[in-house]
């Protein structure tokens, strides 16, 4: 019995599982070092930027792994050695851009609400609006009296 090898399934398993792949090493990297950024986006709340980090890392899955299903189906057949790396690199080249737009706009917004926190906190001054700040020599700022 002769077992015959269909190269288009072949090539679809090997483009789930670098895809795939590809997809939880970029979740886990952003994962990683995204919360760090969320823990300063967030004013050092660690268990809402834990929340926020784990709620960005599952819409990350959902986007990136439906992407992928959907892009697995291929019209055409895989009858060589040839094919099979062309399809894989055209197949794979999409998830990689894909991913990097996600990635960038993950980014991206986030970087938005890092700002507009930034600039919440530069809105408030350092001093209360009827107090006052001494100088070094401990007197009071601005021009001297005349006659001092």
């Amino acid at each position: 019995m002769e077992i015959v090898m269909d190269l288009t399934v072949l090539a679809y398993a090997v483009y789930l599982v670098i895809s795939i792949g590809l997809t939880v090493w970029v979740a886990r990297t952003l994962s990683t070092n995204g919360r760090v950024f969320l823990a300063d986006v967030l004013h050092g709340n660690e268990q809402l930027a834990d929340a926020v980090n784990h709620l960005l890392v599952v819409g990350f899955y959902l986007v990136n792994l439906g992407f992928v299903a959907l892009y697995l189906k291929s019209a055409d057949t895989v009858d060589n050695a040839r094919q099979v790396f062309e399809q894989l690199s055209v197949k794979l080249g999409v998830v990689l851009l894909v991913l990097g737009v996600m990635h960038l706009g993950n980014v991206f917004v986030l970087n938005k609400i890092r700002r507009r926190g930034l600039m919440e906190r530069e809105q408030f001054p350092p001093v209360d609006p009827d107090g006052h700040t001494e100088t070094a020599g401990g007197g009071f700022p601005g021009p001297k009296p005349a006659g001092a």
